[in-house]
């Protein structure tokens, strides 16, 4: 094999392509990234055997050899960050892989590539094709809420529901939920079951990042035990996490009596900072007082101080607090754009508050107890 890249454009296919092989393994092969020279175009495939991406280079590559090749990880990467030159040459021969510039040379052991896992195309007839900036909406606003680190497996995923023109992610971790909604287009009548089409967090990230600004839209195809996600240069593979997820519409609060109240973000954001100041990771909570045309925010930490900060609010009825963790609030804001405006639904002390926009987003928060 012997082709030559323009180094810019390989290393961010590159870096996206790394991020996937796992830093350690017992099997040292998949530190590497497979790169395949064909058709005039470079092929990288990656892989720790739950997650696998397929990404295409044509753009600065031109192939004077065809062939394959592994190339490591880590002393790759190296190479084409710390590497000035403009173009590089990639070639093989018996004793490893020879990279080239202008002012520079490299050595670098080569293995076999034949011993490197297959990684899946996409060749699926039934799939939904979800519009690239729905589906970055809906990991940015539900992946935050997942927990990775719960022994309920299923909710280190985000919950992916495809079905008809519908589909909806939720992300959990048992204290707030976000889902977020949108239209889509079932092709070969392609739809979800039940709900056990969860995507583990790091996959549906990488998936995210993958997405290319330029693509209107992206396919998605879940099967019994992965999914597969297509844009018009990748193919990310990834297993699906076991177990099945909370009824999580039983989750939405369906009440009548509930008060709704018009919020922008950037001030509740700003007001939410300032109180947070004297808080601390034992005592995270923020007592929320809705009462007099305001909304004032106190903490209190015994060995910090306290803190008191009012926001007008169009409310004049009965006084209510709720006690929220204020982590949980400021992750709502920071997926938001300072001007956006959204709805704040709340009932009482002890029940959670839902905070939904006109876009099809939802976040729900449990209430924490009153220390005082």
């Amino acid at each position: 094999m012997k082709i030559s890249c323009q180094r810019e454009s390989l290393t961010s296919a590159f870096a996206l392509a790394a991020s996937i092989a796992p830093a350690r393994s017992p099997k040292e092969i998949l530190q590497n990234v497979k790169i395949t020279a064909s058709g005039g175009k470079l092929t990288l495939t990656a892989t720790d055997m739950e997650v696998g991406i397929r990404l295409e280079l044509s753009e600065g590559v031109e192939v004077e050899t065809e062939g394959t090749a592994l190339l490591p990880v880590q002393r790759t990467m190296a190479i084409l960050r710390e590497n000035n030159d403009e173009t590089l040459t990639f070639e093989t021969d018996d004793s490893g892989i020879k990279v080239t510039g202008s002012r520079s040379k490299f050595k670098l052991p080569g293995n076999n590539p034949d011993e490197f896992p297959s990684v899946d195309g996409f060749d699926e007839a039934k799939y939904h094709v979800l519009p690239t900036r729905l589906f970055r909406s809906m990991v940015k606003r539900t992946v935050f809420a997942t927990d990775s680190e719960s022994s309920r497996y299923a909710l280190g995923g985000v919950l992916l529901e495809l079905e008809g023109e519908s589909v909806i992610a939720v992300g959990t971790d048992g204290r707030r939920l976000a889902r977020m909604e949108g239209k889509g287009e079932s092709v070969g009548e392609h739809g979800t079951t039940g709900t056990s089409t969860i995507v583990p967090t790091r996959a549906i990230q990488l998936m995210e990042r993958a997405l290319d600004d330029k693509d209107e839209t992206v396919d998605v195809a879940a099967r019994n035990n992965d999914l597969l996600l297509r844009t018009s240069k990748a193919v990310i593979y990834s297993r699906l996490v076991e177990g099945r997820y909370p009824n999580w519409r039983q989750v939405f609060p369906q009440r009548e009596n509930a008060i709704q109240l018009d919020m922008t973000v950037g001030p509740l954001f700003a007001a939410l900072r300032q109180a947070a100041i004297v808080t601390d990771h034992e005592s995270r909570g923020i007592d929320f007082t809705f009462a007099d045309g305001t909304l004032k925010l106190e903490a209190s930490t015994a060995d910090i101080g306290e803190s008191q900060i009012e926001l007008p609010i169009a409310y004049d009825g009965e006084s209510i607090t709720l006690t929220m963790d204020h982590r949980y609030v400021a992750d709502f804001c920071k997926v938001l754009d300072n001007e956006s405006t959204f709805i704040m639904e709340i009932e009482s002390g002890a029940a959670p508050a839902l905070l939904s926009t006109d876009d099809g987003y939802g976040y729900v928060i449990m209430p924490m107890a009153r220390d005082r």
